[in-house]
């Protein structure tokens, strides 16, 4: 896992370059969006029960075949590891905003997720909706400007999306 500064200047290295000016004005934005950044990740840290709950609340009422005798998330047992697994999945998106990279998200929590669920016979698109939900309820958290550092976070907002939108793809 690399930070932002970390591969700019490593892929600026490997190809023999000095480090451009776009990278360095990239580099230079996302220190000036590090307040803002810092606030989601606690926004979204702070609420992460409240996320998945909700989350898992709303996937249960649109499927309740899981929730059925013989579904996926039948037993306090099965229901227990589906919301310990959005939880791992919400964490490791918060890592990936607090970085600006999402190679963390990838390596560490969505390589071969995919595989795991397909051989413990969970349902991917279940899986996939169920994140699509945390991702509802995470930036309408964060989104909200009380109490934050002022500002525009339409770019930060999407790519907070973008990382719940690949662990849904890698999922679903």
């Amino acid at each position: 896992m690399l930070d932002a500064f970390t591969k700019v200047v490593s892929q600026a290295d490997t190809r023999g370059e000095y480090v451009s000016d776009s990278q360095i004005d990239a580099l230079k934005s996302m220190v000036a969006e590090g307040a803002k950044r810092m606030d989601v990740v606690n926004r979204i840290t702070g609420n992460a029960s409240t996320i998945v709950a909700d989350a898992a609340r709303a996937l249960f009422a649109e499927q309740p075949q899981l929730i059925a005798p013989g579904g996926n998330a039948y037993t306090n047992r099965r229901m227990a590891a589906c919301l310990r697994d959005m939880e791992i999945i919400l964490r490791y998106v918060t890592y990936a905003v607090f970085t600006g990279d999402s190679s963390v998200l990838e390596d560490r929590c969505l390589n071969g997720l995919r595989e795991t669920y397909l051989a413990l016979g969970v349902p991917g698109s279940s899986v996939a909706a169920g994140v699509s939900k945390m991702k509802q309820s995470a930036i309408a958290i964060a989104n909200d400007p009380n109490g934050v550092t002022k500002g525009d976070c339409s770019s930060l907002m999407a790519e907070v999306g973008g990382y719940f939108d690949r662990a849904a793809s890698a999922v679903g």
